[in-house]
């Protein structure tokens, strides 16, 4: 109780920095500066009329809300009267939403861990029971949904060894917080193991909804109409790269022999123009997704748009899977594979480890050491037909052996929903 009282006085005083970084956001990205309120708690709007159960799926980002797909839908079929209240932190992940479920879902920014703040947002839309995404553990929201006998779930829960340090680091203000869960669906049995450790109680292995996301039809025929559009031109994707990287893979690229067009995708939209202007400096011919398609001498495409990730997959006969070259923990491969892209990934893939590593062994990713060995290893595929057939065989196969996480975490679920009546 006193670790929490000292964590709640400390994000008190830290609000003047807060809402500064909210304003210096908004100055990339102006969609920071919009729903404000909705970040304390704080709601122009009267709570939503219903007549069933309102389920609340928190969602962080652009990644969660995606993975929620096929969990929401599921939970739509099984409570059609309920509605679906999907909170999030980030405007981009704000924007997913909308473009994956329209107005099947009622959308709200998730308060800022507050007491105050966290007690409105409560009190305003009252779940029946919550569904946290992945690793979202905010010690006084989790206190105020036992306060109220509120049942809430983690699921598709991973945890890495290094964060699960970082928690047990503060394990007075944390394991509390895990405790307070009514039921944990963790991705792994790694994932379970260390959950357990901090304190998490009913841990269950129900694998990784991501795998049971099916990439959007009209994105995968539009990435076909741009390979046709391109004429047999070789490409290799490098997707979600993270800063620092793309100076990394332009510098070991511009010198490369051949005419295979490199797509290259930042993770975050905010930057765009930067990478825009690494190109420019280094010289390299390249063209924006907003500008149009590549022309013949076009190096490099700049993917500047959102929510076309399959569309990119399903054009590459390659992909690098950026946060990989250096320490930032890579990202997801799942969709990749989904979409029958063979993955090259970097040496740092902590945050995604289990599935990257089954990838590998079943031959749908490779690791590669660094930038240069990078750009020879898609040289080297791209050279090698017979290889890259393998490795899309191999991808369809990893993706097909993993579904079916959403079943076994909505059995989950249920029991915990039974808990609040639903």
């Amino acid at each position: 109780m006193m670790a929490r009282l000292v964590y709640a006085l400390l994000l008190y005083l830290l609000l003047p920095a807060i809402l500064l970084r909210l304003f210096l956001r908004g100055r990339k990205q102006p969609a920071y500066r919009a729903h404000v309120g909705e970040r304390f708690g704080i709601y122009g709007r009267p709570p939503v009329a219903r007549h069933g159960p309102l389920i609340w799926v928190h969602a962080v980002s652009v990644g969660e809300t995606r993975a929620a797909q096929p969990l929401i839908e599921a939970l739509q079929a099984r409570w059609p009267d309920a509605k679906i209240l999907l909170t999030g932190m980030t405007p981009t992940g704000r924007a997913a939403g909308a473009e994956v479920y329209g107005d099947r879902v009622i959308q709200t920014y998730l308060p800022y861990d507050l007491p105050d703040a966290v007690g409105r947002f409560l009190d305003h839309f009252s779940p029946s029971f919550g569904v946290l995404m992945e690793t979202e553990i905010w010690p006084n929201l989790l206190a105020a949904c036992a306060r109220r006998k509120l049942p809430v779930a983690l699921v598709n829960a991973r945890l890495s060894a290094r964060s699960a340090r970082g928690y047990g680091r503060f394990a007075a203000l944390t394991r509390p917080a895990f405790a307070r869960l009514s039921a944990v669906a963790a991705q792994t049995a790694a994932d379970a193991g260390r959950l357990a450790a901090l304190g998490a109680p009913a841990v269950e292995v129900c694998g990784n909804l991501k795998f049971d996301v099916e990439p959007a039809a009209e994105r995968r025929q539009l990435g076909e109409s741009w390979r046709q559009a391109l004429a047999g031109r070789a490409v290799w994707l490098a997707a979600s790269t993270r800063e620092g990287e793309e100076a990394l893979l332009l510098d070991a690229w511009r010198s490369a022999p051949g005419d295979a067009l490199l797509v290259l995708v930042p993770r975050h939209p905010q930057r765009f123009d930067e990478v825009a202007g690494l190109l420019a400096a280094r010289g390299i011919a390249s063209r924006r997704r907003s500008e149009g398609l590549p022309t013949a001498d076009t190096r490099v495409w700049l993917g500047d748009s959102m929510g076309e990730m399959a569309a990119y997959y399903a054009l590459a006969d390659v992909a690098f899977i950026g946060g990989s070259l250096l320490p930032l923990g890579g990202q997801n491969l799942i969709e990749s594979a989904a979409c029958g892209c063979p993955v090259l990934v970097g040496p740092h893939t902590f945050n995604f480890l289990s599935a990257t590593e089954d990838a590998i062994a079943a031959g749908a990713a490779r690791r590669v050491a660094d930038a240069p060995a990078l750009v020879d290893q898609v040289q080297y595929l791209l050279q090698d037909a017979r290889q890259l057939a393998a490795m899309r065989q191999a991808c369809a196969e990893f993706a097909a052996a993993h579904r079916g996480a959403t079943a076994r975490t909505l059995r989950l679920i249920e029991r915990c929903a039974a808990q609040a009546g639903c």
